[in-house]
């Protein structure tokens, strides 16, 4: 059985640098036991806080970048450049890593193809790779939904991909790319971001049931391990 943890930090910009420190410690560790680490992004408020502040720590180059794929959880589908694009979103981050040699899988933007074809795409250079990811990151709405997989919608019912073409997505924008439920729960180990009274009633949904039409946040875990980070305010309603 893996460990599912839960840890407090006092505010989200604590929980932000306390999450990168630990991050670049979890990817030195991948490196040590298997060469290479494959690491899962996520956007919001809160995974670009864990990415800016990653960017900025002064023991981020303990890690071989060179040796670091970095993939993405979910991404909105729309035309490369556009800055609600969560790729563009943590550019200050990929620009830190990109010259250290970091191999960054950014979700295909939108040009033309169908969301299916991009999610296919997606799906190959996966499969192509071989990744097995070590540390997957997802940030937890107040909806308790995660990557773009939300409750009650479609795409948490996926089960035949790995990566999933998402459309009309009750969180603008409408059409996005998301990992698959079933690729989700594939991670060594699952960080779950939540910080500020918004998330409180999502986290405790979340900590009692596995339900994935109730919940998507809830039916993830690591094989190995699942942390939940939370600032105070999130995790206000847990006993």
């Amino acid at each position: 059985m893996s460990d599912n943890l839960v840890l407090v930090h006092r505010d989200p910009a604590l929980l932000a640098e306390a999450a990168a420190a630990r991050l670049i410690t979890a990817a030195i560790d991948a490196q040590t036991a298997r060469g290479t680490a494959h690491l899962v992004l996520t956007g919001g408020r809160n995974g670009n806080a864990l990415l800016a502040a990653l960017a900025a720590h002064p023991a981020r180059d303990a890690v071989n970048w060179a040796q670091v794929h970095l993939w993405w959880g979910d991404e909105r589908y729309l035309p490369a450049g556009d800055p609600d694009r969560n790729a563009v979103q943590a550019a200050a981050f990929l620009d830190a890593v990109r010259p250290l040699g970091a191999h960054i899988h950014e979700m295909p933007a939108d040009d033309g193809a169908s969301p299916e074809d991009a999610a296919a795409r997606y799906a190959g250079e996966l499969a192509a790779v071989g990744a097995v990811f070590d540390v997957l990151l997802l940030g937890v709405g107040p909806d308790a939904h995660v990557a773009s997989l939300f409750p009650g919608h479609p795409g948490v019912r996926e089960t035949g991909s790995t990566v999933v073409a998402v459309h009309d997505s009750p969180k603008p924008p409408p059409t996005r790319i998301s990992l698959s439920l079933p690729t989700l729960r594939t991670a060594r180990q699952t960080w779950l971001l939540a910080a500020g009274p918004d998330k409180a009633d999502a986290v405790a949904l979340a900590r009692t049931t596995q339900d994935a039409e109730t919940a998507p946040a809830g039916a993830v875990k690591g094989t190995e391990k699942t942390l939940w980070l939370l600032d105070e305010s999130a995790a206000a309603n847990l006993s």
